[in-house]
Protein backbone atom coordinates (compact mmCIF):
# COMPACT_ATOMS: atom_id res chain seq x y z
CA UNK A 1 0.00 0.00 0.00
CA UNK A 2 1.46 3.14 -1.17
CA UNK A 3 2.54 5.89 1.97
CA UNK A 4 0.53 9.22 2.59
CA UNK A 5 2.55 12.34 1.43
CA UNK A 6 4.57 13.56 5.21
CA UNK A 7 2.15 15.95 5.66
CA UNK A 8 -1.14 14.10 5.18
CA UNK A 9 -1.91 13.66 8.71
CA UNK A 10 -3.55 10.83 9.79
CA UNK A 11 -6.13 9.07 8.17
CA UNK A 12 -9.72 10.09 8.50
CA UNK A 13 -11.87 7.13 9.94
CA UNK A 14 -15.94 7.43 7.78
CA UNK A 15 -17.68 4.71 10.24
CA UNK A 16 -20.96 3.60 8.23
CA UNK A 17 -23.94 0.51 9.17
CA UNK A 18 -25.47 -0.39 6.05
CA UNK A 19 -23.40 -1.78 2.51
CA UNK A 20 -25.46 0.68 1.05
CA UNK A 21 -23.84 3.37 2.72
CA UNK A 22 -20.73 2.50 2.47
CA UNK A 23 -21.59 1.85 -1.32
CA UNK A 24 -22.14 5.61 -1.26
CA UNK A 25 -19.45 7.05 0.57
CA UNK A 26 -17.00 4.93 -1.33
CA UNK A 27 -18.68 5.50 -4.53
CA UNK A 28 -18.48 9.62 -3.93
CA UNK A 29 -15.95 12.20 -5.61
CA UNK A 30 -11.95 11.10 -4.21
CA UNK A 31 -10.89 13.48 -5.58
CA UNK A 32 -10.36 15.65 -1.92
CA UNK A 33 -7.75 12.60 -1.09
CA UNK A 34 -4.30 12.62 -0.31
CA UNK A 35 -2.30 13.64 -3.19
CA UNK A 36 -0.03 10.48 -2.98
CA UNK A 37 -3.12 8.04 -3.20
CA UNK A 38 -2.01 7.22 0.61
CA UNK A 39 -4.59 5.31 2.76
CA UNK A 40 -5.85 9.22 4.05
CA UNK A 41 -9.64 7.74 3.88
CA UNK A 42 -10.34 4.41 5.97
CA UNK A 43 -14.02 2.90 5.02
CA UNK A 44 -15.51 1.13 7.95
CA UNK A 45 -18.74 -0.96 7.84
CA UNK A 46 -19.81 -1.79 11.20
CA UNK A 47 -23.04 -3.33 11.04
CA UNK A 48 -26.50 -2.05 12.33
CA UNK A 49 -27.36 -1.66 15.83
CA UNK A 50 -25.13 0.02 18.71
CA UNK A 51 -23.30 -3.37 19.81
CA UNK A 52 -22.16 -3.93 16.59
CA UNK A 53 -20.54 -0.46 15.78
CA UNK A 54 -18.97 -0.35 19.21
CA UNK A 55 -17.29 -3.74 18.59
CA UNK A 56 -16.29 -2.74 14.94
CA UNK A 57 -14.57 0.05 16.19
CA UNK A 58 -12.82 -1.56 18.74
CA UNK A 59 -11.69 -4.17 16.41
CA UNK A 60 -10.94 -1.89 14.06
CA UNK A 61 -8.98 0.64 16.99
CA UNK A 62 -6.65 -2.72 18.24
CA UNK A 63 -5.88 -3.68 14.64
CA UNK A 64 -4.39 -0.09 14.13
CA UNK A 65 -6.64 0.61 11.23
CA UNK A 66 -6.34 4.33 12.56
CA UNK A 67 -3.57 5.75 13.96
CA UNK A 68 -4.05 7.60 17.46
CA UNK A 69 -5.28 10.77 17.08
CA UNK A 70 -7.41 9.58 13.83
CA UNK A 71 -10.07 12.11 13.29
CA UNK A 72 -13.52 10.00 13.46
CA UNK A 73 -16.98 10.13 11.31
CA UNK A 74 -20.20 8.49 11.83
CA UNK A 75 -21.89 8.59 8.43
CA UNK A 76 -25.00 6.77 6.87
CA UNK A 77 -28.31 7.86 7.34
CA UNK A 78 -30.94 8.72 9.93
CA UNK A 79 -34.09 9.44 11.20
CA UNK A 80 -35.61 13.39 10.55
CA UNK A 81 -37.44 14.14 14.13
CA UNK A 82 -38.12 17.51 13.42
CA UNK A 83 -41.61 18.49 11.36
CA UNK A 84 -40.54 20.02 7.97
CA UNK A 85 -37.60 17.62 7.46
CA UNK A 86 -36.90 15.82 4.47
CA UNK A 87 -35.20 13.33 2.87
CA UNK A 88 -31.88 14.34 1.64
CA UNK A 89 -31.22 16.76 4.45
CA UNK A 90 -28.30 16.75 6.25
CA UNK A 91 -27.62 16.65 10.13
CA UNK A 92 -24.58 17.29 11.41
CA UNK A 93 -24.24 16.63 15.26
CA UNK A 94 -23.64 19.32 17.53
CA UNK A 95 -24.03 16.65 20.27
CA UNK A 96 -24.40 12.95 20.38
CA UNK A 97 -26.39 10.66 23.22
CA UNK A 98 -26.45 6.90 23.64
CA UNK A 99 -29.55 5.06 24.20
CA UNK A 100 -28.42 4.50 28.05
CA UNK A 101 -29.98 6.81 29.92
CA UNK A 102 -26.50 7.02 32.49
CA UNK A 103 -24.36 7.91 29.48
CA UNK A 104 -23.24 11.12 29.02
CA UNK A 105 -22.82 13.10 25.69
CA UNK A 106 -20.38 13.49 23.26
CA UNK A 107 -19.83 16.96 21.87
CA UNK A 108 -18.34 17.30 18.42
CA UNK A 109 -16.27 20.66 18.68
CA UNK A 110 -15.57 21.06 15.25
CA UNK A 111 -18.33 21.37 13.46
CA UNK A 112 -17.47 24.74 11.73
CA UNK A 113 -15.65 23.24 8.46
CA UNK A 114 -18.32 20.79 8.21
CA UNK A 115 -21.07 23.15 8.26
CA UNK A 116 -20.06 25.70 5.77
CA UNK A 117 -18.69 23.25 3.31
CA UNK A 118 -22.49 21.36 3.22
CA UNK A 119 -23.81 24.67 2.80
CA UNK A 120 -22.46 25.68 -0.11
CA UNK A 121 -22.99 22.78 -1.90
CA UNK A 122 -26.17 24.09 -1.34
CA UNK A 123 -27.61 21.33 1.10
CA UNK A 124 -30.06 21.61 4.03
CA UNK A 125 -28.25 21.16 7.03
CA UNK A 126 -29.47 20.87 10.31
CA UNK A 127 -27.39 20.95 13.75
CA UNK A 128 -28.30 19.84 16.93
CA UNK A 129 -28.57 16.68 19.38
CA UNK A 130 -28.43 13.21 17.65
CA UNK A 131 -29.82 10.46 19.50
CA UNK A 132 -29.07 7.08 19.43
CA UNK A 133 -31.49 3.89 19.73
CA UNK A 134 -30.96 0.31 19.47
CA UNK A 135 -34.18 -0.39 17.74
CA UNK A 136 -35.59 1.72 14.64
CA UNK A 137 -37.88 4.86 16.03
CA UNK A 138 -41.10 5.78 14.64
CA UNK A 139 -44.71 7.25 15.61
CA UNK A 140 -44.79 8.80 19.41
CA UNK A 141 -41.40 7.66 19.67
CA UNK A 142 -40.34 9.86 17.61
CA UNK A 143 -41.91 12.53 18.72
CA UNK A 144 -40.88 12.14 22.45
CA UNK A 145 -37.36 12.42 21.51
CA UNK A 146 -38.02 15.64 19.10
CA UNK A 147 -39.59 16.90 22.67
CA UNK A 148 -36.84 15.76 24.57
CA UNK A 149 -34.25 18.33 22.52
CA UNK A 150 -33.09 15.94 19.43
CA UNK A 151 -33.34 17.20 15.77
CA UNK A 152 -32.37 13.52 14.49
CA UNK A 153 -31.68 9.49 15.74
CA UNK A 154 -29.82 6.54 14.49
CA UNK A 155 -28.39 3.67 15.86
CA UNK A 156 -24.43 3.56 15.45
CA UNK A 157 -23.10 7.56 15.77
CA UNK A 158 -23.61 7.77 19.34
CA UNK A 159 -21.46 4.72 20.23
CA UNK A 160 -19.14 5.35 17.49
CA UNK A 161 -18.45 8.81 18.97
CA UNK A 162 -18.09 7.55 22.67
CA UNK A 163 -15.84 4.47 21.74
CA UNK A 164 -13.60 6.91 19.43
CA UNK A 165 -13.31 9.10 22.33
CA UNK A 166 -12.74 6.86 24.47
CA UNK A 167 -9.23 5.06 22.76
CA UNK A 168 -7.57 8.67 22.84
CA UNK A 169 -8.23 12.61 21.98
CA UNK A 170 -9.13 13.17 18.31
CA UNK A 171 -11.74 14.87 16.14
CA UNK A 172 -14.80 13.60 16.01
CA UNK A 173 -18.19 14.53 13.85
CA UNK A 174 -21.23 12.92 13.06
CA UNK A 175 -22.83 13.74 9.67
CA UNK A 176 -26.02 12.00 8.82
CA UNK A 177 -28.61 12.07 5.80
CA UNK A 178 -31.89 11.98 6.51
CA UNK A 179 -33.98 9.24 5.04
CA UNK A 180 -37.73 9.11 6.85
CA UNK A 181 -38.82 12.09 8.36
CA UNK A 182 -42.25 12.59 10.43
CA UNK A 183 -44.40 13.74 6.96
CA UNK A 184 -42.09 10.98 5.07
CA UNK A 185 -41.75 7.82 6.18
CA UNK A 186 -39.78 5.31 4.05
CA UNK A 187 -41.84 2.49 4.98
CA UNK A 188 -44.58 3.52 2.87
CA UNK A 189 -44.17 3.46 -1.09
CA UNK A 190 -44.44 6.97 -2.12
CA UNK A 191 -41.50 7.65 -0.10
CA UNK A 192 -39.15 5.31 -2.13
CA UNK A 193 -37.70 8.68 -3.98
CA UNK A 194 -37.05 9.78 -0.90
CA UNK A 195 -34.16 6.87 -0.22
CA UNK A 196 -32.74 7.80 -3.21
CA UNK A 197 -32.12 11.63 -2.53
CA UNK A 198 -30.70 10.25 0.72
CA UNK A 199 -28.46 8.15 -1.37
CA UNK A 200 -27.69 10.72 -3.52
CA UNK A 201 -26.90 13.67 -1.13
CA UNK A 202 -24.64 10.72 0.83
CA UNK A 203 -22.68 9.71 -1.91
CA UNK A 204 -22.15 13.69 -2.57
CA UNK A 205 -20.26 14.32 1.08
CA UNK A 206 -17.29 12.58 0.67
CA UNK A 207 -15.29 15.65 -0.24
CA UNK A 208 -16.46 17.76 2.38
CA UNK A 209 -14.90 14.90 4.72
CA UNK A 210 -12.34 15.85 3.15
CA UNK A 211 -11.67 19.73 3.34
CA UNK A 212 -12.60 18.80 7.11
CA UNK A 213 -9.84 16.24 7.03
CA UNK A 214 -7.61 18.96 6.04
CA UNK A 215 -9.09 21.93 8.12
CA UNK A 216 -8.42 20.65 11.38
CA UNK A 217 -5.60 22.35 13.36
CA UNK A 218 -3.64 18.49 14.43
CA UNK A 219 -1.20 19.18 17.33
CA UNK A 220 1.03 16.95 15.21
CA UNK A 221 1.20 19.20 12.24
Amino acid sequence: MPRPPADAGPPLLVACALGIERFALRGGDRGGAAPGGGPELVTLRTGMGPQAAERALVRALRAGAVTEGSPVVASGFCAGLAPGMRPGDVVVAEATRDHHADTPETLCHDNGPLLRALRQRGLTVHTGLLRGSDHVVRGAERAALHAAGAVAVDMESAVTLRVARRAGIRPVAAVRVVVDAPEHELVRIGTVRGGISAFRVLRSVLPVFFEWHRSLLLPWR
